[in-house]
């Protein structure tokens, strides 16, 4: 019997935390020594071209998906090209900073797809959801239907001073309530909760939303940690989890902090370092593994994967599912938004996978429609 599990004893604090330091350091050791899966990877010009038309939607980036139905997929995207495209160029395009597209049918060949965004009281075109405040706008992360209807975590930006394409800054994150999601997202009913998380870019951001898993009847809310160590920005991973029906009780959400679920956001701790503020987490049952798929470091070519055994991790080493090719076309492009969609998974064993690739001057991407649109592959781990 162990000395802290035996009836009347306690091993004092820190003793206890170097034991669960010292347990974590000898599953990461497991970890190193495993031999990683190898995944073949595919592109999907099915999927593009589903995603690829000439009027109305042109382009948009994050790109999350959530099952509204059997056979009924919705895709949520953040900034959105709305114009024409005409030799390969856009034409007329204006950008809105939210839009959704309603998928029927898994097929990509046959499925079919209709695009929504917002409208302005003279017509032009609109985020579809916008701030309650009135301040910024929204970016739409990921989401989950749930018998009380549908969920969305969106993060609020605001415009700062720099005019480059980085120009933007966190200051809110929001959960928004769809209670008619069977209805077009033209009618929906949306009723929106500010987040109590730390933002507004001090040495300490924290935003929820960026990935969503339900296991174990739990809800488990994949978050970023933003913090300035030593002058150098820190992104990590953490996460918190609630009963499926309590989502919107925060009262109720327990945050992962060193082996323990701790009650205050401010004591999550990184369960992994350099990922995205976007990314997923899926459960391959193929595996037995759960799966994190994020870009490394939020900008890069590199699309990578981390294995875990246990939805908090600890996560494995990286590896590399695809080099997105786009990044060596001009050197004003990068690519970001990586991530898998389980919901349109179509095999046993594979993962749909997304990106979007971008460009730091707005003339090269109204120049090539190539750019600034979902980008599809097939992924597949064999064991």
């Amino acid at each position: 019997m162990k000395a802290d599990s035996a009836p009347g004893i306690a091993l004092p604090p820190r003793l206890r935390l170097f034991a669960r330091g010292f347990l974590a350091a000898c599953l990461l050791l497991l970890f190193a020594c495993q031999p990683l899966p190898k995944p073949t990877v595919e592109v999907m010009p099915a999927y593009e071209a589903l995603f690829s038309q000439s009027r109305g939607w042109i382009g948009a980036d994050a790109i999350y998906s959530v099952t509204l139905a059997p056979g009924r997929t919705l895709w949520l995207f953040g900034d959105t090209f709305v114009g024409s495209i005409e030799d390969g160029r856009r034409r007329d395009a204006v950008i809105v900073n939210n839009s959704v597209a309603l998928q029927t049918g898994l097929r990509p060949d046959a499925a079919r797809i209709a695009f929504y965004f917002g409208s302005h009281g003279d017509g032009q075109p609109a985020a579809l959801i916008e701030p309650a405040d009135g301040r910024g706008w929204f970016w739409i992360y990921d989401g989950i239907r749930t018998a009380g209807g549908l969920f969305l975590f969106a993060v609020q930006i605001e415009r700062t001073p720099d005019t480059s394409v980085f120009g933007f800054r966190l200051i809110g994150n929001w959960l928004c309530r769809i209670e008619n999601p069977d209805d077009a997202p033209d009618r929906w009913q949306i009723a929106q909760k500010r987040l109590p998380w730390s933002t507004g870019g001090g040495e300490d951001q924290v935003l929820f939303g960026s990935a969503l898993l339900t296991a174990d009847r739990f809800l488990y809310i994949y978050g970023a940690r933003d913090r300035q160590i030593e002058g150098r920005l820190q992104k990590s991973m953490i996460v918190a989890r609630v009963r499926l029906d309590h989502l919107q009780d925060l009262d109720r959400w327990r945050y992962y902090a060193d082996g323990r679920w701790s009650p205050s956001y401010h004591e999550a701790l990184a369960i992994s370092d350099d990922v995205a503020n976007e990314y997923s987490v899926s459960f391959l049952p193929q595996l037995g593994k759960y799966v994190l798929v994020y870009s490394e470091s939020g900008l890069s070519p590199n699309i990578l994967a981390r294995l875990a055994d246990n939805p908090a991790g600890p996560w494995g080493r990286p590896i590399r599912l695809y080099r997105c090719p786009e990044a060596g076309w001009d050197q004003r492009i990068f690519c970001y938004a990586g991530k898998a969609h389980p919901e349109v998974s179509m095999q046993a064993g594979e993962l749909i996978v997304t990106y979007v690739s971008n460009a730091t001057d707005l003339e090269l991407l109204e120049a090539d429609a190539r750019l600034y649109r979902p980008r599809f592959l097939r992924v597949r781990f064999a064991p």
